[in-house]
């Protein structure tokens, strides 16, 4: 069975690895220790039988969410496992009084935008230029 739970420092190392290998511009283990020990933001791991499966973040800023990270690793892809983290990111920032959420994803990447979709997000915007590596837009999406 699929746990969510928050973050540790001791989980730090495995997600930053994770990002290296799934992203062209990763998070760094520092960064990720930085957020995790901030007042104002939430991230959260997805575990089963003692594995991490991924991670997910979430900075909460003037009453809403920015979605910050959401990672998988390539077995754990396609079981529902960054749906289950997105939903206990969502729920959880429901519970502090959140009342919106936005996040940034590469335009090219459908897999994902189908995913915020079906969580209910829409695209409200492109941020032309905004990744590097390649240099590619962004679509923003809220849930409101």
């Amino acid at each position: 069975m699929i746990e969510y739970r928050e973050m540790t420092e001791g989980d730090v190392t495995f997600i930053s690895r994770l990002e290296e290998e799934t992203f062209s511009m990763p998070w760094s283990a520092a960064s990720f220790l930085q957020m995790i020990e901030k007042e104002d933001a939430r991230y959260y791991v997805a575990e089963e039988d003692g594995k991490l499966l991924g991670g997910c973040g979430l900075l909460l800023i003037a009453g809403e969410g920015n979605i910050t990270n959401v990672v998988v690793t390539p077995e754990a892809r396609r079981r529902g496992v960054a749906t289950g983290m997105l939903n206990h990111l969502l729920a959880a920032g429901d519970r502090e009084g959140l009342t919106a959420y936005t996040l940034e994803v590469r335009v090219s990447n459908q897999a994902a935008i189908a995913l915020y979709e079906k969580l209910g997000f829409v695209s409200e915007g492109i941020r032309p230029n905004f990744y590097e590596k390649p240099t590619e837009d962004a679509m923003i999406m809220w849930k409101r």
